[in-house]
């Protein structure tokens, strides 16, 4: 998955890899309540989320260490705890602002309203589809809505833990974690009730800001599809964004 501007690096001071940060949450523990519980989201970011950083940036100095001495026999290792980690680190930055309290997180916006017609026949839709995908993830993982640009459509995907499954090359918009972390003091067993309630909290400002700047970025020539059931402004919008 393409890498977006959450995951901030700092520049050591002498020669060495570079390190990822912690984003800070971008509203209060409590926030998202009911919805999410404050001790759940403290725990989440402060200790999982946490854990998954500083774990990418040893394994990215083991990896170092490893190329300045020329000893390559962990690379497979190291590697294998690199993806599953910087990965982690990653899906969790775009997580946070994905989400804010309830009634704050407005609606998608035209253009992105436009798109979920044409590649899913509508939000209801897409959220039955994505509420689906996160029901279904076997074991811990995520849901994640990302933009391929050279299918030029949305897709709705699934990731075990937080590198399998990955489809490359597409942009995440829109994630959900359904590791047992991310809901089970509050819900226990029920992630569909979990699944239920976390559209209460979906940030589709952030989403939408996302969409435009994947969209920005396409290198691909847009699709001929024509929206179904979209006329006037709003077929012009669709028509407008993908040009």
């Amino acid at each position: 998955m393409n890498e977006k501007p959450d995951q901030k690096l700092r520049r050591p001071r002498v020669p060495g890899p570079a390190q990822y940060v912690l984003p800070e949450l971008p509203y209060a523990y409590d926030a998202l309540e009911p919805h999410i519980d404050a001790e759940t989201m403290q725990l989440h970011h402060d200790v999982h989320h946490r854990g998954y950083t500083n774990a990418a940036n040893r394994s990215l100095a083991a990896l170092h260490d490893a190329n300045e001495a020329g000893d390559y026999t962990a690379v497979k290792s190291l590697s294998r705890d690199l993806a599953f980690n910087l990965s982690g680190h990653v899906l969790h930055s775009i997580f946070w602002p994905n989400m804010a309290p309830a009634g704050e997180g407005a609606e998608p916006s035209a253009a992105l309203s436009d798109q979920f017609r044409l590649d899913f026949g509508g939000l209801e839709r897409f959220k039955a589809h994505f509420g689906a995908a996160a029901m279904s993830v076997e074991g811990s993982g995520w849901a994640v809505l990302a933009w391929a640009p050279r299918g030029q459509r949305l897709l709705v995907l699934q990731v075990e833990k937080h590198q399998n499954l990955t489809v490359q090359d597409v942009t995440p918009l829109l994630v959900l974690d359904v590791w047992e972390h991310a809901y089970y003091l509050k819900y226990r067993h029920r992630r569909d009730e979990y699944v239920r309630n976390w559209w209460h909290v979906v940030n589709w400002n952030d989403v939408s800001q996302r969409y435009g700047v994947a969209r920005g970025h396409d290198s691909m020539e847009p699709r001929s599809e024509v929206l179904p059931e979209v006329t006037g402004a709003a077929a012009k919008r669709a028509t407008d964004d993908e040009s």
